[in-house]
């Protein structure tokens, strides 16, 4: 090794402080060094830098943390062996405990419930004031519109009269359509209706002329097909509905 490699190679090990250069590794220029006393991001975080969304191997682990809750394993239930999802297996495995007396499972399994009963009704009180609201706004409107003879506006979906609330219990139903979809769905079943009470008329008023008639068996047995069909729709589609009424 000549001395020349070696005088270079003791240079390189003693590191930038003794190389005797102003510029170079570990020594960048001082136009673009850090300032004292001067943050190197002075723009700071973008906003929203908080919110973004969660890294993939996050949205992973929180599958696999979900599918494990509802995997299904088999436990016994008296003397015989039920399938339920893990997280039914675990909570029931704590109530069972605290019926067994043991004190930390009958905190655990009365704070559980308690938890659950007090968000299920913060919910539902949410649901019942959206429903309220939502009927009083659009009564309102209605009635504006029928005052300034406004008839071209569609009527608004679900139809304020649909949404049907019990004050007594706080339960909430619909019983109309909610979505142009099924809307759709309810003419068509109000024409089914119509073309069935209009063929049950033509059955009757044959079967009142002629009682002898020669198809009177097969008359009667597709009158009552007729008029399953029209009881089977208006279950699901009830014959008061807002098209009806406007």
């Amino acid at each position: 090794m000549t001395e020349d490699v070696k005088a270079r190679r003791q240079l390189a090990l003693r590191g930038p402080r003794h190389t005797g250069y102003e510029v170079g590794y570990g020594k960048p220029p001082e136009t673009t060094r850090f300032k004292k006393g001067q943050s190197g991001n002075p723009r700071g975080r973008p906003r929203g830098a908080r919110n973004k969304a969660p890294a993939l191997n996050e949205e992973r682990m929180k599958s696999l943390v979900l599918a494990e809750a509802y995997r299904l394993i088999k436990v016994n239930d008296g003397n015989r062996q039920v399938s339920v999802p893990m997280a039914q297996a675990v909570i029931r495995a704590i109530a069972v405990a605290a019926a067994r007396g043991e004190r930390r499972a009958q905190e655990l399994f009365t704070t559980l419930v308690s938890t659950t009963e007090r968000e299920n009704k913060a919910l539902h009180d949410q649901y019942l004031d959206a429903a309220l609201e939502y009927k009083v706004q659009w009564d309102r409107e209605l009635r504006r519109r029928e005052q300034l003879g406004i008839t071209d506006l569609p009527p608004p979906l679900p139809h304020p009269d649909d949404v049907v609330v019990n004050m007594r219990t706080g339960e909430i139903k619909l019983k109309g359509p909610a979505t142009k979809e099924e809307q759709h769905l309810w003419e068509s079943a109000q024409q089914l209706k119509a073309e069935c009470d209009e063929f049950i008329a033509e059955l009757e008023t044959d079967l009142a002329q002629d009682p002898n008639h020669p198809l009177k068996v097969q008359m009667l047995s597709e009158l009552e097909h007729q008029r399953y069909i029209r009881r089977l729709t208006t279950q699901y589609f009830p014959d008061r509905h807002p098209f009806d009424r406007l």
